[in-house]
């Protein structure tokens, strides 16, 4: 009977094993925190990944071209997606449909709106510049050094992040979804700390949508031009099948969602040079305008 009894709690600490990962919290070197809003950001290692995704990966689109990508200087990317909170702190509104949520993700947010946020949230005095990812950086992030469909595994479902069921080319189970947002950080992260880079609300990246170079590249941005930009990541409104670390998706800057939000990413100024209004990489740099009366602060969360 011992024998059987240890017998099933070794399977159950194996299935367990397969559903929860202890990831330990970035150390504080590797971390930055914005002292107005409280935004916490993650540093992103420099390094090399194979971005898109391989021939027979469950739901793979024509679009997903592998190809070699890498990675060069200081970029630290936010730990949580942008709260409707940290919003309102600064834009002084909350046009999110789920509004009763503080610590949720804003959403209902169009590209437009976003770099209107940046424009007043970007202040040079405190040394730092933040904008949107790249399409690259975002996955790069997302995949924090796995090479699977997702940074879980060969699979997504409900209990790891909030997507609308599994979907059968996710190799999840249907089921158990809140069909909401929830507050940022509500599932574990991946294996660099960062939280909902699978479901919750799809983000904003700062990429034209384009086809991939099939050549290796470094720090590469997307097209100078185009119709529609790049979104990432899934949401709690689609399956896990969107939610694949090399799923491209595409919005007109202008539309807005309520599933539809965005993170930031962090440089230095030595890095990032002058200030650009937090438009996007490689805009041209313009002078910085002076930094706008400090918002008022949030009450500490408890």
């Amino acid at each position: 009977m011992r024998r059987v009894a240890w017998a099933l709690l070794i399977a159950l600490a194996a299935a367990l094993a397969l559903h929860v990962r202890v990831v330990a919290p970035p150390a504080a070197a590797d971390r930055h925190r914005e002292p107005v809003t409280g935004m916490e950001f993650v540093r992103m290692p420099p390094g090399a990944f194979a971005m898109g995704s391989p021939r027979g990966e469950p739901g793979r689109q024509d679009d997903e071209t592998p190809h070699r990508v890498r990675f060069t200087g200081e970029r630290y990317v936010g730990r949580y997606e942008v709260t409707q909170a940290q919003w309102q702190q600064v834009m002084g509104d909350n046009p999110s449909h789920q509004r009763d949520c503080p610590r949720c993700p804003v959403e209902r947010v169009s590209f437009h709106d976003v770099r209107a946020f940046l424009a007043r949230f970007n202040d040079p005095v405190r040394g730092w510049r933040y904008r949107l990812p790249t399409e690259a950086e975002w996955e790069y992030a997302c995949r924090a050094g796995t090479a699977t469909p997702f940074h879980t595994g060969e699979g997504l479902d409900t209990a790891r992040a909030n997507v609308d069921g599994g979907g059968p080319e996710a190799g999840g189970t249907p089921g158990g979804a809140p069909g909401r947002t929830l507050p940022v950080g509500s599932f574990p992260p991946n294996a660099w700390g960062l939280h909902d880079m699978h479901g919750n609300v799809w983000e904003w990246t700062a990429d034209w949508y384009g086809p991939y170079s099939a050549a290796p590249v470094t720090n590469p941005v997307g097209p100078a031009s185009g119709e529609k930009r790049v979104i990432r990541g899934g949401s709690w409104y689609f399956d896990a099948g969107s939610a694949r670390c090399a799923l491209r998706y595409t919005h007109a800057p202008g539309d807005r969602g309520f599933s539809l939000g965005f993170r930031l990413l962090a440089e230095p100024f030595a890095r990032a040079g002058q200030d650009t209004g937090g438009a996007e990489p490689g805009a041209p740099a313009k002078t910085p305008s002076p930094p706008p009366p400090p918002w008022p602060r949030l009450p500490e969360r408890r």
